[in-house]
């Protein structure tokens, strides 16, 4: 009988100590499930930071990216004046303006045409200002068997000097004739300018013994 009841007592001994749990040990899936509850706090808080720095970062790229976007568009307003004509089309514009007012200076005679070399001085100057109006037809008369010489229709500056002519050599003398030389003579005159790589028999087969009609004139090209 005691034997029973001692059994018995440990029965229930082990029963009561089932129920309670071990003192200082609470439930394992109690604290796992808090402990999840809490990693699961701390990660949703670590993403809405992310979201946030994420959000302010697009915040400030929108602007420099629309800076960038209208640079183009501000590069290509610099380059127009106010008519609406770009520095190229100007400078072109420039360009075809200048092309239209050069011109060669032109002998013609018989059929040949000759470009001289102009001197650079106020005499051959106004005498290509006058050509501007139009070409000049010039009578030529042979002269002491070196030159061929005309009157001029006005009188040009005159820059004398001393002068040993050479063939080629166009004279201005006395201001209002001019003369084409195809030999030597020493004078004063003043030189308009150069028929150049010419000899003197070369020359007189295209000025010939007699009189000559030369033509002087400007040749405009682009």
């Amino acid at each position: 009988m005691r034997k029973a009841i001692m059994i018995l007592a440990a029965v229930l001994l082990l029963a009561t100590g089932c129920a309670s749990g071990t003192p200082g040990q609470p439930a394992a899936p109690q604290e796992e499930k808090e402990a999840g509850k809490s990693a699961g706090t701390a990660t949703g808080e670590h993403g809405d930071k992310m979201r946030d720095s994420k959000t302010k970062k697009d915040a400030e790229t929108e602007p420099a990216a629309a800076d960038t976007a209208a640079a183009p568009e501000n590069s290509g307003a610099d380059d127009t004046s106010e008519g609406g004509e770009t520095e190229e089309d100007m400078d072109e514009e420039a360009m075809m303006l200048a092309m239209q007012h050069r011109a060669d200076f032109a002998v013609s005679i018989g059929s040949r045409t000759f470009y001289p070399h102009l001197e650079d001085n106020s005499s051959a100057e106004a005498f290509i200002k006058h050509l501007e109006s139009g070409a000049l037809t010039v009578k030529l008369s042979d002269y002491g068997n070196f030159e061929k010489v005309g009157d001029l229709p006005w009188s040009l500056p005159r820059n004398d000097e001393t002068i040993t002519t050479v063939p080629g050599d166009i004279i201005l003398y006395q201001g209002n004739k001019i003369t084409i030389y195809y030999d030597e003579n020493t004078w004063d005159f003043t030189r308009i300018g150069r028929i150049e790589g010419m000899t003197r028999e070369e020359l007189l087969e295209v000025l010939g013994d007699g009189d000559v009609t030369a033509v002087f004139c400007l040749e405009w090209y682009e």
